[in-house]
């Protein structure tokens, strides 16, 4: 069973005027989805609560939610006088952010802090968490120092020693704990490029099979954390045993997925949401994600710091507005308004735009250069290709996969697809970036597409002219 956030399936764009109008549907800070263990019972005979789980990953600097985001954690845990532990399943840290690269990541480092303070607090290393310090032996040093317990199954190259236990007992009540696991990706290319060499990552589901038994020998309760991806979680969910539970990251997903009596969520990404695991004396457990909005009142720990770091560092050409939104656009319908901005842009038909290319979704009011480069991560060549009708059909159903879909269907990488009116005929032009006609396996599911590249158009120009002659 899965329950996934509430997006309408795509439908074609006839007209530049609805590329941020007609794609409105809400903005991230959308319902509260929740999945239990076992439906049927009324919530008055529910079990007694044992403690609960906080998770999120792959925040990526995202320092307009930041603040809410711990007035909530805050919240959260002084609602209910039960055991909690804070769980960030990795990417806290975001190298296309210029404010986190001109002060080191002064404010995650300040959000980080915090954490402890509120409750145990568990990290899971992911791909971009030495994007700003890029020796991860000194990231996880300065995480161990706040108070912190990481976990990894990255191995040092220098020292043929794991960056950190690959698993950790972590406070869970009186007399309990809580059995933590990290996994990491072993896409490597998704890793600073200078730390590579230095990184030695196991094959997820290999090493899952080799170790993840003895990893959860004797444990009160687990967690398995991996920061894979979908397609390599999939490979280590069946060796989980009844009642254990898992959280992922990595693919910027929201969605939940129950196995027996365990339960495995995305708790998606750039801080628009949490996710609550619940877990109940008779082993029962409950999943609720929680949006987190950047209107929300911010958490007095770091406010001042974020409002004045930012005020800081920040150039009037960042502060400058780039264009105004109408409308807010959830993730999935921004990276489908841009995959349509680059098909009208590159003459084509259809376009395609990696999801991960995206972080946040477009707001309403004034878009900022600063708030776009957030928006819209990497650059990149337009490429196209030609397909037949048959073919785009194809790359089409497995496109756009924060629609509520089948789990045997999720694939982890996906595009953001979006189709412009023409007529049913080959051959039918496609856009895509660089990125994801070179990784087109992976993205599109098929490895004989020949693009050729656009001269004279990037993704960011075109995204930007979308925004400002919309």
């Amino acid at each position: 069973m899965e329950l996934n956030s509430a997006v309408p399936s795509f439908a074609p764009l006839p007209d530049r005027r609805r590329l941020l109008q007609g794609l409105a549907v809400a903005a991230l800070a959308g319902p509260v989805f929740t999945r239990a263990a076992h439906a049927g019972s009324p919530a008055t005979d529910a079990a007694p609560v044992t403690g609960r789980v906080l998770a999120m990953s792959d925040i990526h600097s995202a320092y307009d939610r930041l603040g809410p985001l711990l007035a909530a954690l805050e919240a959260e845990v002084a609602s209910q006088p039960v055991a909690h532990v804070i769980a960030i399943d990795g990417d806290s840290f975001e190298h296309g952010n210029v404010v986190t690269v001109r002060t080191d990541g002064a404010i995650d480092w300040a959000f980080l802090a915090e954490l402890p303070k509120i409750a145990p607090t568990v990290f899971n290393i992911g791909n971009h968490d030495n994007d700003i310090t890029t020796d991860l032996a000194a990231v996880v040093a300065r995480l161990q120092g706040l108070g912190i317990t990481v976990i990894s199954n990255i191995i040092d190259t220098r020292t043929g020693a794991p960056y950190a236990p690959a698993a950790a007992d972590v406070p869970f009540g009186p007399n309990r704990t809580l059995r933590v696991v990290g996994v990491a990706t072993n896409s490597i290319n998704t890793y600073p490029a200078a730390s590579r060499a230095d990184l030695n990552i196991p094959v997820p589901g290999e090493w899952a099979r080799a170790n993840l038994a003895q990893a959860m020998a004797g444990a009160d309760q687990v967690l398995v954390m991996s920061h894979a991806g979908v397609s390599k979680d999939r490979e280590i969910l069946p060796l989980l045993p009844d009642g254990a539970h898992m959280i992922g990251g990595h693919n910027h997903l929201l969605f939940q997925h129950q196995q027996g009596r365990s339960q495995y969520a995305h708790t998606g990404s750039w801080a628009a949401a949490y996710t609550t695991l619940t877990l109940r004396a008779d082993g029962t457990a409950q999943v609720t994600s929680t949006p987190v909005s950047a209107t929300a009142a911010p958490s007095p720990r770091i406010a001042d710091l974020i409002a004045t770091t930012l005020a800081a560092t920040l150039t009037p050409e960042e502060t400058a507005v780039i264009g105004v939104s109408p409308a807010a656009l959830s993730l999935g319908d921004t990276g489908r308004a841009v995959a349509a901005a680059m098909a009208r842009a590159a003459g084509a038909q259809a376009g395609f735009i990696g999801h991960t290319t995206l972080g946040a979704g477009l707001p309403d009011g004034p878009v900022s250069r600063y708030a776009f480069d957030a928006i819209v991560r990497f650059d990149g060549k337009l490429m196209v290709a030609e397909v037949t009708p048959e073919r785009l059909a194809q790359l089409m159903r497995r496109a756009n996969q924060d629609r509520p879909i089948p789990f045997a269907d999720r694939l982890g990488d996906f595009v953001y697809g979006a189709t412009l009116d023409s007529p049913a005929t080959s051959p039918i032009r496609i856009v895509t970036t660089d990125w994801c006609a070179t990784n087109q396996s992976e993205y599109f599911g098929v490895s004989d597409l020949a693009f050729t590249e656009v001269p004279d158009l990037r993704v960011k120009t075109v995204a930007t002219a979308a925004i400002q002659h919309r």
